[in-house]
């Protein structure tokens, strides 16, 4: 095996690989590289593409490096031309939004169009921020979360009824009962009879204010604008005179400037607009379920507290920005293990159907001391401890949720950086171009005071892998795939046995990729930010490897089994450490030289689930998940049911993916969606693997432990890291709610994140359909025989499709 070859000076390895032709990735122009054929190009046709151009993945980088160049103070077209041939080789692949928004407008958007992680400590700015596709955490401890919502105004709303959205005729009623939960999904003709209709007129008059006319004498009146701004505007206007206890007053919310559904959104790339209707079932689902029951509550009955009511309101609004069909809703939801109410908290995503949210227990080493200790002790917080674990253990056991976050081991608690951010009150840390914070500079400003002072002041975005303010902030993060930075074909060497020049190469352009990336992500820190002064505080960015297990394979022969044993696979550890060194090394010299902040961090691994997809690598630092199997995405649109015709307003895909005969379902869970199923087969067993192939089911926990402690040190690093995003399934149909008890017990205080699910084998589970379906090697092949796309069979590689041993081939 051809050993890693490390460079004394990194600096003079970039200058050299700047001057030499070839050498890194040059200047001249490198072809795009095809996408993996069906899941890959599924998700580049989704979400990366732009039909209208006719784009490949070369059309792709020369947009979006393009764009983030333009964000450079002084043109470098050296610079430019290195980094779009790193973006079209796959070697650097940013994130899924850079890839889809990135062109030559981007210095004049927003910031958050582009940042995939971040945080909120109010209701309608994490809404502004899922509008614009951001992942939000937001920490929901008693001492972070400062509105009461049943000191909120009478909320009245009101849509013109000449608005080409409101309900008339006898199928407008019936598609606006449908829409708002009056009437069954799938409602027909024949079922919309009399009495339905009524129930839908007399919503109509019961719930909406007919017209502007008759008003309360005070009564304050918001008109939406058309806009992600607009939208969030209203809940600004509502949650403010709920902090300042407005419950005398009347508020109207006035959505006739909306446009129709169905309207392009020019910003999303032509994406159809989900309509004025979207947001008003949201605002009636916040009236009915939170401003009410928390106005009229029983006296003898139990009182929402104001973090349950905002994890309400948050889930009511993130429901409607997944209906919007720009992205699904991510949120991170945590709370302090400390507050007397966390076992409410525990309990309610599995008996509130709070679903839009990742529910995460915050934990420190207190925590896990308390739950050490014997058990029967007359100590209170020891036993609430205890009684902590225990619950979150027992719903996770069964549901998969809530999870623990070591919030001690978060980067910000080593250097201090959290309770430095300073306190302003005229909104100025919330105020970009596009938004400016007016009604709610108060609750935000006092919500910063408390945070100064909180013990846990930082928190995580959905996924895990980012340490951000509570109060909000901002990372923007990016994958680089150092398998795709081969120099030549794969199959023109054996794995390990790289030629000496092709290594010194490829290993250049691995150095390459990173530093360019974190250069990437430098730049795109200087967009105009909603958090433009946390953003200008931290310079916080996130970069990461993803396909570790190809390249690990392909450059040093190891698998994942030899990747446990640090002395064997010394050359892999010692190239990703010093890849990390040279990341944070060329941070901190291009920060200096923009006269920016020194990054806080710059090291994560990501979920890279859109990025990795692209060219079936496997994701982040997961293992693959399995051998064969069919990946289903979801796409907009159903059939009639009596004519089979695909209804109107369905992605056309669908018709397109049905006649080449891909396995097809329209979903009962989530009405409107339908499922497509792609068969996959991982990159990695198509390397030639062979026995060496483990796939996570294979692995077990305490070997999935001791790979991301291994990561933690070589990768992330003990300064200017974030966390290693990682999914750890627990079968419960081998592990007894002891055994997984003891699992977190011992492994989870050693690591900074890791999301142990519990699951059982997809046939058990019960739910309509999961992402990733197991099929048996019979049931694959013939599901492949009936595709008729030639691409796809020919990716599959029947040659590859073998048993463990490799001698039973379909």
């Amino acid at each position: 095996m051809d050993g890693f070859h490390p460079h004394s000076d990194v600096s003079a390895t970039l200058r050299r690989a700047r001057a030499l032709p070839g050498g890194g990735f040059g200047e001249a122009p490198l072809p795009g590289r095809p996408l993996d054929e069906g899941m890959g190009v599924a998700v580049g046709r989704r979400t990366v593409f732009r039909p209208e151009d006719g784009e490949d993945f070369g059309r792709v980088a020369d947009r979006v490096a393009t764009g983030n160049m333009a964000l450079a103070p002084v043109p470098d077209a050296l610079e430019g031309a290195r980094l779009r041939n790193a973006i079209a080789t796959g070697a650097l692949l940013t994130s899924g939004r850079h890839l889809q928004h990135g062109d030559a407008g981007q210095a004049g958007r927003n910031m958050e169009v582009f940042t995939n992680c971040a945080t909120a400590i109010a209701s309608f700015a994490e809404f502004y921020l899922l509008l614009n596709g951001s992942g939000v955490g937001r920490a929901y401890d008693d001492e972070l979360c400062l509105v009461d919502w049943s000191q909120a105004p009478a909320l009245l709303l009101h849509l013109d009824p000449a608005h080409a959205d409101y309900p008339r005729g006898r199928d407008g009623l019936r598609r606006f009962g449908i829409e708002m939960g009056i009437l069954p999904w799938g409602t027909d003709e024949a079922g919309f009879d009399a009495e339905a209709e009524a129930r839908v007129r007399g919503f109509l008059t019961q719930e909406l204010a007919s017209d502007l006319d008759g008003l309360p004498e005070g009564a304050v009146i918001h008109r939406v604008e058309d806009s992600r701004e607009g939208w969030a505007k209203a809940v600004e206007q509502l949650e403010s005179m709920a902090f300042a206890g407005a419950r005398g007053e009347t508020l109207v919310v006035d959505l006739s400037a909306i446009r129709p559904a169905g309207s392009p959104i020019r910003g999303m790339q032509g994406r159809p607009s989900s309509g004025p209707v979207s947001l008003l079932r949201g605002l009636l689902n916040i009236r009915r379920h939170v401003l009410v029951p928390a106005r009229d509550r029983d006296p003898a009955g139990e009182a929402l507290q104001p973090w349950e009511q905002a994890l309400l309101v948050d889930h009511y609004l993130s429901v409607e920005v997944q209906v919007g069909g720009a992205r699904r809703a991510a949120r991170m939801a945590t709370k302090s293990w400390r507050d007397p109410g966390v076992l409410r908290f525990v309990r309610a995503k599995s008996e509130g159907g709070l679903w839009t949210a990742n529910n995460s227990v915050m934990v420190d080493a207190e925590f896990w001391a308390r739950v050490r200790a014997p058990e029967g002790t007359e100590d209170p917080l020891t036993a609430h401890a205890q009684a902590v674990f225990a619950e979150v253990t027992r719903c996770a056991y069964i549901n998969g949720e809530p999870g623990f976050i070591n919030g001690d081991r978060l980067e910000d608690h080593r250097t201090g950086s959290a309770w430095e951010k300073p306190v302003h009150e005229d909104g100025r840390d919330f105020r970009s171009a596009r938004y400016r914070v007016d009604h709610a500079a108060g609750l935000l400003a006092e919500a910063s005071r408390r945070a100064s002072e909180a013990r846990f002041p930082v928190t995580t975005n959905p996924c895990g892998e980012i340490t951000l303010h509570v109060t909000g902030g901002y990372c923007v993060i990016a994958d680089f795939a150092p398998l795709l930075a081969c120099p030549t074909d794969l199959d023109s060497f054996a794995p390990g046995e790289v030629p000496a020049d092709t290594a010194a190469l490829w290993d250049e352009r691995v150095e390459d990729s990173v530093r360019l990336g974190v250069r990437f992500l430098i730049r795109a820190n200087r967009m105009d930010a909603l958090y433009g002064e946390e953003v200008a505080r931290t310079n916080r960015i996130g970069i990461g490897p993803t396909g570790l297990h190809e390249w690990a394979w392909m450059r040093f022969g190891l698998g994942f089994h030899d990747l446990l044993d640090e002395a064997r696979s010394g050359p892999f550890w010692q190239a990703l450490a010093r890849l990390s060194e040279a990341a944070k090394e060329e941070a901190e010299a291009y920060s200096a030289s923009l006269g920016m902040a020194r990054p806080v961090t710059v090291t994560t691994v990501k979920p890279a689930g859109t990025t990795s997809k692209l060219f079936g690598l496997t994701e982040g630092a997961h293992l693959p998940a399995r051998r064969q199997y069919l990946r289903w995405v979801q796409f907009k649109g159903g059939k009639d049911e009596e004519t089979g015709q695909w209804l109107s307003g369905s992605d056309p895909l669908l018709a397109e993916y049905e006649a080449r005969g891909y396995p097809i379902r329209t979903l009962r869970s989530f009405p409107g969606m339908s499922i497509v199923g792609f068969p996959t087969v991982p990159l990695a067993l198509r390397l030639g693997l062979g026995a060496k192939l483990v796939t996570a089911p294979e692995a077990s926990p305490g070997e999935q432990y001791a790979w991301l402690r291994l990561l933690e040190r070589h990768w992330i690093g003990e300064h200017q890291g974030n966390q290693v995003s990682y999914t750890l399934k627990v079968y419960t149909d081998r592990v007894d709610l002891e055994a997984f008890r003891a699992t977190l017990r011992d492994e989870q205080p050693r690591v900074r994140c890791c999301s142990v699910l519990p699951s059982r084998p997809d046939s058990e589970l019960g739910y309509e359909y999961l992402p990733e379906e197991e099929v048996s090697a019979g049931r694959f092949a013939a599901i492949v025989e009936g595709i008729h796309d030639g691409a796809v069979r020919e990716a599959v590689d029947w040659a590859h499709l073998q048993c463990a041993s490799g001698v039973c081939p379909i």
